[in-house]
């Protein structure tokens, strides 16, 4: 992901989600351990609801 959608992402997640800068940490860190999609790291952890995951792919999709 390029660097500035990545930051626009980061900052809907914690805007738009309400996911606060610590469990996104906390998910960048597991992402680190275990490499995958960061939307389904936030939802294996709980940090996201279904349709939270949903909204996030929609965003993705549109940016």
């Amino acid at each position: 992901m390029a660097p500035l959608k990545y930051t626009r992402f980061i900052n809907f997640l914690q805007e738009d989600l309400a996911i606060s800068t610590a469990e996104v940490a906390v998910a960048l860190r597991h992402r680190e351990q275990d490499p995958g999609p960061l939307p389904m790291i936030l939802w294996q952890y709980g940090l996201v609801t279904l349709e939270q995951l949903d909204r996030i792919y929609d965003w993705l999709e549109a940016a």
